[in-house]
């Protein structure tokens, strides 16, 4: 038996109950890096092609949309036409994502926690909107809910159409956020809280809520920003009806068109700003939510 815990701990050697064992002499002193550490060389290319693939563009974008002024910008983005549209794409989008925030997790709860023939195959479905073009979507969406509507709904050209098509490609990015974090609960938690006596909607708006409300966020900031610049799977659907279902990427598409690229520019920063900012509010308010579980658990 060894006298001290303090006794170096050798390979093979067996380690007292409750010392932590410390590496040899030769080896104290040594960074461990890791076996996720790239060294600079890999962080230069990582860099660089962050750099090349996204900032890049988004800084000459960013140039072409002021070539005719901060007035020029400013009339651009002010004008009613670009005010009705900028309305429009928020309305749908924020419904899109808040609908998905509900569906989404409803649909991730039920693949983790329950069992049902099937259940694979509606798993890989899920990522169906990530491998169908989005044109393909809207053609879809249009032989359904259009004219020749089989099953006798049509509201195409409508803005609840238009919600309908975001619907199908923001989807997965709430499920696939909230999925695993929901694999990843304890449930030896909720089991104790449910033999205290508490009921269902008590245990997850207590317990589990909390946790997943971090990944929810997150998945809906995604779809937000997904659907503010969709146009895929709108184009058909929708209509294109300026000031009641033309989103602003079709409005850039109809500005690129008229040989007027700076003004459609000048749309794109704008969307790209508001994208931006909800991303990062809600990376915050999620961090903070994340550190506050941390610090109760």
């Amino acid at each position: 038996m060894p006298s001290s815990t303090t006794e170096t701990a050798t390979a093979g050697s067996p380690v007292p109950p409750g010392t932590r064992p410390r590496f040899r002499a030769g080896r104290e002193g040594r960074k461990f890096r890791g076996p996720g550490s790239v060294g600079p060389l890999g962080l230069g290319v990582a860099v660089l092609w962050l750099s090349v693939i996204v900032l890049l563009p988004l800084a000459a974008l960013t140039v072409q949309s002021f070539d005719d002024g901060l007035a020029g910008f400013w009339d651009a983005v002010t004008v009613p036409r670009a005010l009705a549209t900028f309305k429009v794409t928020l309305l749908v989008s924020v419904a899109a994502a808040v609908i998905n925030l509900f569906l989404g997790t409803l649909i991730a709860w039920v693949l983790v926690r329950d069992e049902f023939p099937g259940k694979r195959f509606v798993n890989a479905l899920i990522d169906l909107p990530f491998a169908l073009p989005t044109i393909v979507a809207s053609l879809v969406l249009l032989s359904l809910y259009g004219p020749a509507s089989p099953i006798g709904l049509v509201f195409n050209a409508t803005k609840p159409a238009v919600i309908v098509a975001l619907l199908f490609v923001t989807l997965p990015f709430v499920v696939r956020a909230v999925q695993p974090v929901l694999i990843e609960l304890d449930k030896d938690v909720e089991e104790a809280a449910a033999s205290l006596g508490a009921n269902n909607w008590t245990i997850f708006r207590r317990i589990v809520l909390p946790v997943l409300l971090p990944a929810v966020l997150s998945g809906g900031g995604l779809a937000f920003a997904r659907a503010i610049g969709e146009f895929g799977s709108v184009v058909l659907i929708g209509g294109n009806i300026p000031n009641d279902t033309q989103v602003a990427s079709q409005y850039i598409r109809e500005l690129i068109e008229y040989d007027r690229p700076i003004d459609a520019a000048a749309i794109s920063v704008v969307l790209l700003a508001i994208a931006f900012a909800v991303l990062f509010v809600l990376r915050i308010i999620g961090n903070r939510l994340a550190r506050r579980e941390e610090q109760l658990s």
